[in-house]
């Protein structure tokens, strides 16, 4: 521990002493800031601000309307700017030769990498002050804040920063200068928006592989789900970052790095693989938006037997979308298994035959078909085949929502003007005295 604290404190030196970090700490206020005041202002218009009463008051959630679009600026931070913070932290070690130094010390090289990490993350918590100043902004407007969703978002981005630290450290450490590694980083992005964009329009196990991505992983989150799958392999892949980047910097033979990064890849691999593998769920939303009514959820538990789908809908079919969204990955929650089989062919449908639009559910060889994307037809479908009485769905509370004509009183002087000011003046303060 005692190596520990000193390492932190020499990389918390190496921080302060970088202008990207400053650079990133005065950028990510503005941004912050613009994202809240828009969605304060948007949010007002949808709760009347003309005098007109809330339109569909239901739909007015404070996740979706404000911590959303707020936090969402801390998704465009973390891809575009943080990268080149956490590479720095590597990339001027390596070349300044301070590194060899470094790896002389009795620490080891489990200490290093950890410190490394637990500075960034200290970093990161400081460009986190203007998006929990905009939720206690909120809360001053008389805004409403259900802490449940809102850790939930907060945890979603936790591990985006984790993830995050952990490509670019592994980066910086692998490619021979810190323009190299930040090219390595941007293209993994990349192709992680590459790989959600064809699974859109090729679904099946491509789709399913794509849940799996940053984007996809944090747009669960946004939704008020916990997904315990999405969060253990986004968590392990992060730390894979940091195995590997332990295993470019040390002072070993080039065949012995390629043949620990094997060992690092293969256990990564197999400990990704079981993650993907784990089913557990939980909706954190206040409005119950990722589950079924309790009383369906209730008699869909009483079936107890796996089901099995197969789906003739083409991937650029809206009511697949819906399927899986409204239908599928709900069940998945309830039931002990759900298999999908996709049976269509086609991209677009066309050409596909008559049996196009079918969806058969099977429960213990027992099949039943209809071509409904609507909750109730499907449920009430699942509980004929199943033997299973159909639940009373009276006496379900209505979300009532949460409009609020507010205005963002104080938002643009603490977001265009004191937080600039702040950040610029702490980094001139700082590079004064150590100069």
């Amino acid at each position: 521990m005692r190596s520990l604290r000193a390492l932190a404190g020499k990389e918390w030196r190496e921080l302060l002493a970088s202008r990207s970090f400053w650079l990133l700490l005065a950028i990510v206020g503005p941004l912050t800031g613009h994202a809240f005041i828009t969605a304060v202002e948007s949010y007002a218009e949808m709760s009347g601000a003309a005098g007109a009463p809330a339109a569909l008051p239901q739909g007015l959630t404070p996740l979706d309307g404000i911590f959303v679009p707020a936090f969402g600026a801390y998704d465009l931070a973390i891809t575009l700017l943080f990268p080149f913070v956490a590479i720095r932290l590597v990339a001027s070690e390596k070349e300044s030769g301070a590194l060899k130094l470094m790896l002389q010390s009795p620490a080891g090289l489990p200490a290093m990498m950890a410190a490394k990490g637990v500075v960034l993350a200290a970093g990161w918590a400081l460009a986190w002050l203007p998006g929990l100043a905009a939720v206690a902004l909120w809360r001053i407007y008389g805004g409403h804040v259900y802490a449940p969703e809102l850790l939930n978002l907060l945890a979603g981005h936790a591990l985006r920063f984790v993830l995050s630290a952990g490509v670019a450290v592994a980066a910086a450490a692998v490619a021979p200068g810190a323009a190299s590694a930040a090219i390595a980083t941007l293209a993994f992005t990349v192709g992680t928006w590459a790989l959600d964009f064809v699974a859109m329009a090729r679904g099946g196990v491509l789709q399913q592989i794509a849940a799996y991505t940053p984007a996809a992983a944090l747009r669960g989150f946004e939704q008020g789900q916990l997904r315990a799958g999405a969060a253990a392999v986004t968590l392990l892949v992060g730390l894979a970052g940091f195995a590997f980047a332990a295993v470019w910097i040390s002072p070993e033979s080039h065949r012995r790095r390629l043949r620990n990064t094997a060992i690092v890849a293969a256990a990564a691999g197999a400990a990704v693989w079981s993650a993907a593998l784990m089913r557990p769920s939980w909706d954190l939303s206040e409005n119950r938006r990722n589950s079924f009514p309790r009383a369906d959820e209730q008699a869909l538990r009483r079936i107890g037997a796996p089901l099995r789908v197969t789906v003739n809908l083409a991937a650029e079919d809206p009511r697949l979308t819906d399927l899986e969204r409204n239908i599928l990955a709900k069940l998945d929650r309830v039931l002990p298994s759900v298999r999908v089989e996709y049976a269509a062919r086609t991209r677009s449908g066309l050409f596909e035959g008559d049996r196009y639009g079918e969806i058969w559910y099977e429960f213990n060889g027992h099949k039943a078909m209809n071509r409904s994307t609507t909750e109730p037809i499907v449920l009430d479908t699942l509980y004929s085949l199943a033997g299973v009485a159909a639940p009373n769905r009276g006496g379900e509370p209505d979300y009532p929502g949460y409009p609020l004509n507010a205005r963002p009183t104080g938002a643009t002087l603490l977001y265009y003007l004191f937080w600039p000011a702040a950040v610029i003046g702490a980094g001139w303060l700082h590079f004064r005295y150590r100069s």
